[in-house]
């Protein structure tokens, strides 16, 4: 306006092919940014803007109110302005907008010099217009990205809700199989513990009917209840009665040591409770089924000092690699027969030792499965990569497993593979 000699102008911006009014400014008014379509507006004349934005040339009116091509535009008959300028805005012979300019008072106001130095500020401002536009698109897709992220957030997490719901699963029903047992039997030595009693309460009241001299009924009572026997047994019966109670608190006592809830900080804790509570759980799943006979676990404990950790942690680790390992074991046994897997003498090693400066301590979990390829041993680790069917597994389990051991633990998570081999994860632990 300045450099124009102008008292009004307005700039248009092209959006998805339509044009906008986004500002316009008067001397006595100052800018008002409005950003609105060019066909509801009502502050410049529709049919010249139009006109430029087809033509893409500038077009000068001297005098608006005289008889010009534009002189039916409902905006010069109600405004009748007197010097009139609209010249597109271009970047690389793009248009990307349009200026208008107006005096309402003057007649030839914009001269050839005046429209010259305009067009020279319109070439600068394409170049200003085509770097906003950029900025903000970049920054609409840098919003579009964040949330994106935000979504993929919560859908890894809902998979680690999902991964910890499916270790919690084998928890549960490693914990059933193994309690069942016991519990099936207490309930049927009870039963027999509540008939033994029973005939020996009797037994009691006959001899107290009957004291001091013993009858015939306390004697033909004694035989029919096998007393004797009753006698030797009972105290056999109440003894497995307290091993199969004990079996229970041994199991209750493996769960609480598998899920235990981790302090805020680290606590000195033996790893071999850690494994053997693990063990216990997956128990159900070593045992030996229609297809293939019991899997072999061998340990081989180092002496290991306490190690600072978060135990419960750890234990997901070990409950992800043993479940793993078992999953290997049953695929590599997968089409061949009972004798078969039999003769393959399927087995799990788990190895502890402590280093020799005793600054770490390491556990090798390892199967003497099929193995893997390098290609997806490299891989293994990677989120939401998995080579188990669809809904046998998310990818997070052994991403997670690395998590804990490398980022929680500073300690280090390996794995090596080779086929026909099995397949050795080590983990490496540092003891403070």
């Amino acid at each position: 306006m300045e450099n124009a000699g102008a008292q009004k102008a307005a700039l248009l911006v092209l959006q998805q092919g339509n044009l906008a009014v986004e500002a316009v400014a008067s001397i006595n008014e100052g800018v008002t940014l409005l950003s609105v379509p060019l066909s509801t507006s009502e502050g410049i004349p529709i049919t010249l803007v139009n006109f430029v934005k087809h033509s893409l040339k500038t077009v000068v009116l001297d005098d608006a109110t005289a008889q010009t091509d534009f002189i039916a535009d409902s905006y010069f008959m109600q405004q009748q302005p007197k010097s009139v300028l609209c010249t597109p805005i271009l970047n690389q012979g793009k248009l990307i907008g349009l200026l208008y300019l107006e005096n309402p008072l003057t007649i030839g106001a914009f001269t050839s010099d005046r429209t010259e130095v305009i067009q020279l500020l319109c070439a600068q401002a394409a170049i200003s217009l085509q770097n906003a536009r950029l900025y903000q698109e970049s920054q609409n897709y840098a919003q579009q990205l964040e949330r994106s992220l935000q979504e993929l957030e919560h859908t890894q997490l809902q998979m680690v809700q999902n991964e910890k719901m499916a270790t919690l699963g084998n928890l549960v029903a490693g914990v059933a199989h193994e309690i069942n047992n016991p519990i099936g039997f207490l309930q049927g030595s009870l039963s027999n513990a509540e008939e033994y009693t029973q005939d020996l309460l009797a037994h009691i009241q006959l001899l107290k009917q009957h004291y001091p001299t013993p009858a015939i009924a306390v004697i033909e009572h004694g035989k029919k209840i096998d007393l004797e026997f009753l006698t030797e047994d009972l105290p056999k019966l109440v003894s497995s009665m307290k091993v199969a109670s004990d079996r229970i608190e041994d199991i209750s006592t493996s769960l609480r040591t598998f899920s235990r809830a981790d302090t805020a900080e680290k606590v000195a804790c033996n790893l071999h409770e850690g494994i053997e509570s693990t063990l216990l759980i997956l128990k159900y799943r070593l045992k030996a089924n229609e297809k293939r006979p019991a899997i072999e676990v061998i340990t081989e404990y180092g002496m290991l000092p306490p190690v600072e950790c978060f135990l419960g942690r750890l234990n997901q680790v070990f409950m992800n690699i043993l479940a793993n390992a078992i999953d290997a074991l049953d695929t590599s046994s997968q089409g061949l027969s009972f004798a078969q897997v039999q003769a393959t003498h399927q087995q799990i090693l788990i190895h502890t030792e402590v280093s020799s400066d005793k600054s770490t301590v390491t556990t090798r979990i390892k199967d003497n499965g099929e193995g893997m390829p390098e290609e997806i041993r490299a891989r293994i680790f990677d989120r939401l990569f998995t080579t188990k069917e669809v809904g046998k597994g998310t990818g997070l389990g052994l991403a997670i497993a690395r998590q804990i051991v490398e980022e929680t633990h500073n300690g280090r998570l390996r794995c090596n593979s080779v086929l026909g081999e099995g397949t050795e994860f080590v983990i490496e632990i540092p003891v403070f």
